[in-house]
């Protein structure tokens, strides 16, 4: 890494941007520099206290779940505000949020980046037009792209102007009461009792995606953390520090896998240059074949995924990772700025988000630059 970081200096490009590209080209075959929470892998990886007291066994199987005391909880010298917690799902329950992700949470009034260039008729519902689509996908064979293949980023609650990079009170549509609940259990756990769901940014990857070098910031309110959510294919994330020029910290991230940034941690440079195939070797994470526990509450946000809906996330997943990052964007009591609400909403799908297609990196041919 230190010889990436002088490489970096000498071409004038900054240390994040340079390992950015080094881990976009990367396949995998020395993973010494990349931390595995999984594997309690790295001098860098230290405990991290979790408020065990303050989420009931109850309520924590009600979202999907383990008890917080069965919980592992990681962070990093060094960044004081960051947590990981390798998958503390129960068995099954991750099929709840994927389907959630593709099917629900898809539909209007929440925006999408396919509503930059179709109606509002066309982009209605993704899973009705995909399904089976999905369902009849050979990999024998290249076949056009389906509409929830095409998804990059869904916005809910407060949805966030890619244009301006500000959210606005004229500019939202009911937070999903289901992952609400799920964010406030892991905040609590985590040391945040008050922390409201007010906004989300789904991310949809494939293989070739990648999430440009940024910061989350635009919230009025940095005291709350940013919650993280990822199911699917594995992936690197790459956490930097206050400046670009200062050389991040690579890590897995898996199926299951939660990360929040708070405190020092919250306003950090961070990416994904990679999605990687799960290295099981299987099409799926094994944590993705296992069937729900036959006990869980009745008042539980968790609904048994049909086999057929199973089905076809399933062929999604294949090659795809979906993260669900939530944000408190204003504190108790505060409100927005007053400023031009039409213009705001209009310029919302002028642009399209840092995903991918505007990232400052694109897919590349190998042995080119990008």
């Amino acid at each position: 890494m230190a010889a990436g970081t002088v490489a970096a200096r000498e071409s004038g490009e900054d240390a994040f941007r340079q390992l950015f590209r080094f881990y976009r080209r990367w396949e995998g075959s020395d993973m010494t520099g990349v931390i595995d929470f999984s594997k309690h892998a790295g001098r860098q990886v230290v405990s991290s206290p979790l408020v065990v007291s303050s989420v009931s066994d109850q309520d924590a199987c009600r979202a999907g779940l383990k008890p917080i005391n069965l919980w592992k909880a990681y962070g990093l010298a060094n960044y004081p505000g960051f947590i990981f917690i390798p998958n503390p799902f129960l068995p099954g329950c991750q099929r709840h949020w994927v389907k959630q992700g593709l099917k629900l949470y898809t539909q209007k009034p929440n925006v999408c980046n396919l509503d930059m260039h179709m109606s509002t008729k066309e982009t209605a519902d993704l899973w009705g037009k995909t399904q089976q689509q999905l369902r009849n996908k050979s990999s024998s064979k290249r076949e056009p792209k389906s509409l929830l293949e095409k998804l990059r980023w869904v916005t809910l609650g407060y949805h966030y102007n890619w244009n301006t990079k500000k959210y606005s009170a004229d500019h939202c549509t009911p937070f999903p009461s289901d992952l609400a609940f799920l964010s406030k259990q892991v905040a609590k756990a985590c040391g945040f009792p008050g922390f409201q769901a007010e906004a989300g940014i789904l991310n949809y990857y494939h293989f070739d995606s990648s999430l440009g070098i940024h910061v989350d910031e635009s919230e009025l309110d940095h005291s709350q953390p940013l919650l993280s959510f990822s199911f699917g294919q594995p992936s690197i994330f790459l956490l930097g520090g206050l400046k670009r020029d200062e050389a991040p910290v690579a890590m897995f991230i898996h199926s299951g896998d939660m990360m929040v940034m708070s405190g020092f941690s919250r306003l950090l440079y961070h990416a994904v240059p990679r999605v990687l195939p799960n290295p099981e070797g299987k099409p799926l994470p094994s944590c993705l074949e296992l069937p729900l526990p036959a006990d869980l509450p009745a008042d539980s946000v968790i609904e048994p995924c049909s086999q057929d809906d199973w089905q076809v996330c399933a062929q999604y997943l294949q090659g795809s990772r979906i993260n669900m990052t939530i944000r408190q964007v204003l504190a108790e009591g505060q409100s927005f700025p007053t400023e031009s609400g039409m213009e705001n909403k209009l310029d919302v799908l002028s642009k399209g988000s840092y995903h991918e297609e505007n990232s400052e990196f694109k897919r590349h041919k190998p042995d080119t630059d990008s």
